[in-house]
């Protein structure tokens, strides 16, 4: 399967976000998210969702796609590249409010934001999924060596820019989700 690191990054993803949520109401009830757990929540959601597991999208699934024929500016890509943008922006609107949060003591931004980013990404992944992802290995199917070989160049190229591994980020994965389980 030519989608088979993408589905990894979202399990992984999905895992960090379920704690994410696990927080709010922490946060709603005056309880405080210590600060080194919060800066690697933000690190992940910038770093890891973002510039990795969308750069493995944007820089080497999109043009894969383009070259079967799939329209960049129209149609699923196109979706998927605006969806990221508007991650991007909650990222940093989440980053700002929890800088906020973390001198001030007053979470009432950093809840707004934290629950926009999960909703939004959630829903996102589901896309991406449940219909892109479907239609990448029917388009694909032909080319999946090559494929898998582009995504984990640019997942290794992405990781080194930020200077960490995918290793560090599934422990933090592990241990986020130990300290704030996924409510069942």
């Amino acid at each position: 399967m030519s989608t088979v690191s993408l589905r990894k990054d979202h399990a992984l993803i999905e895992k960090v976000l379920k704690s994410m949520w696990s927080t709010l109401p922490l946060l709603k009830s005056g309880k405080s998210i210590p600060e080194p757990i919060l800066n690697q929540v933000i690190d992940f959601s910038i770093n890891f969702t973002d510039v990795c597991h969308h750069g493995k999208e944007e820089n080497s699934l999109f043009p894969e796609l383009e070259k079967k024929g799939m329209p960049r500016n129209t149609g699923p890509i196109a979706v998927m590249l605006m969806e990221h943008e508007v991650t991007r922006k909650i990222a940093a609107r989440m980053d700002a409010s929890s800088k906020t949060y973390l001198k001030s003591g007053d979470a009432t931004q950093l809840i707004t934001d934290m629950q926009e980013y999960i909703n939004h990404v959630v829903q996102h992944l589901w896309k991406e999924n449940n219909r892109l992802f479907e239609m990448a290995e029917m388009a694909l199917r032909n080319d999946v060596e090559q494929v898998n070989k582009s995504l984990n160049d640019v997942e290794s190229t992405k990781l080194k820019e930020i200077g960490k591994t995918r290793e560090e980020y599934e422990r933090f994965a592990e241990e986020l989700a130990k300290q704030f389980p996924p409510e069942e």
